[in-house]
């Protein structure tokens, strides 16, 4: 079975992807998206979103890393597809899912799901347009307002070219809201024949074992669960393989938190290094007792190096 760590805007970049592959546990990554409107881009704009590509498309860790892309143009997005390759990108993702209002608007992301023959033609386009042997796949949601059309959705990606599908067990209209409706992935399955990747909701290992069996799907993508508790790949692996179970304790946790500030510090990130930082504490309070308690600290700090100094503070206190 694989791990995918999931495309998420904003949280899952190069610094988070490093982090997270170092721990271990993953197979693969996939990029936050690109989103293609009217033109082919440069080669800065994918070595920003993706700068793996310049260490052979992988992170440090060895991981390698997809780049995803979203849009309605299929020729488009299949001339920018064709560019990344050249640059090295190891796979090509294609998004389906994204919810956000300001995307759908132009129908991209999650609004294509209600014209399957559409998104038929987006993958076809970008199948044809990058070589054989880049793998191409793609992820959706189980529909737009509802699950009418997710069958025919699957299948219309298959027949397009892809050779995987990762579904996020959820419709647009639903957002993140539980629960995943990790039964339609069970009949989403038996409607395909490339590999599904189950998605959505999968924050610990015994969810894991849940989705599991009640999908029958063998692979899975995490995303806010792998933030929450950044082990859970290599928890579920230890799990498989049927070897000791190995958990990070909070001052590993903290440690951590130090590694991502340092590579962090000096980077113009959209909404801030404390924005980052304390986005990342707050969601580890979903594993951790602790991190809500620090979270009461950290999130009245504005500046970056003194939430770091309150984090060593807290390592030292232990």
């Amino acid at each position: 079975m694989t791990v995918t760590l999931a495309p998420m805007e904003g949280v899952v970049d190069f610094y988070m992807r490093e982090i997270l592959t170092r721990i271990g546990g993953f197979d693969l990554c996939v990029t936050e998206f690109i989103r293609v409107s009217n033109t082919v881009f440069p080669a800065s704009t994918f070595y920003k979103y993706c700068p793996e590509l310049k260490q052979g498309g992988k992170t440090y860790s060895g991981v390698p890393v997809h780049v995803q892309f979203m849009g309605w143009d299929g020729n488009l997005m299949g001339e920018n597809a064709a560019v990344v390759c050249e640059l090295g990108a190891p796979g090509i993702d294609i998004n389906f899912g994204c919810p956000a209002k300001t995307v759908n608007r132009r129908n991209a992301g999650a609004a294509l799901l209600q014209w399957p023959e559409r998104v038929h033609e987006v993958v076809k386009a970008v199948r044809q347009a990058v070589p054989d042997n880049t793998p191409v796949s793609a992820k959706m949601r189980l529909g737009f307002e509802d699950t009418s059309l997710a069958l025919e959705n699957a299948q219309a990606i298959e027949s397009g070219g892809a050779g995987k599908l990762t579904v996020h067990a959820r419709t647009k209209l639903e957002g993140y809201k539980p629960p995943a409706h990790w039964d339609w992935l069970a009949r989403i399955k038996e409607a395909i024949t490339i590999p599904l990747v189950a998605n959505g909701d999968i924050w610990t290992l015994e969810d894991y074992k849940r989705c599991r069996e009640v999908s029958g799907c063998e692979h899975i993508m995490v995303g806010r669960g792998a933030i929450a508790k950044p082990d859970l790949g290599r928890v579920i692996k230890n799990f498989e393989a049927q070897e000791t179970l190995r958990f990070i304790a909070w001052p590993e946790m903290l440690d951590l938190l130090l590694d991502y500030y340092q590579l962090i510090k000096d980077t113009p990130l959209p909404a801030g290094v404390s924005g980052r930082l304390k986005q990342w504490i707050k969601l580890l309070s979903r594993t951790y007792p602790e991190a809500e308690e620090f979270f009461v600290t950290a999130r009245l700090i504005q500046q970056p190096k003194d939430i770091a100094i309150a984090i060593e503070e807290a390592r030292r206190k232990l």
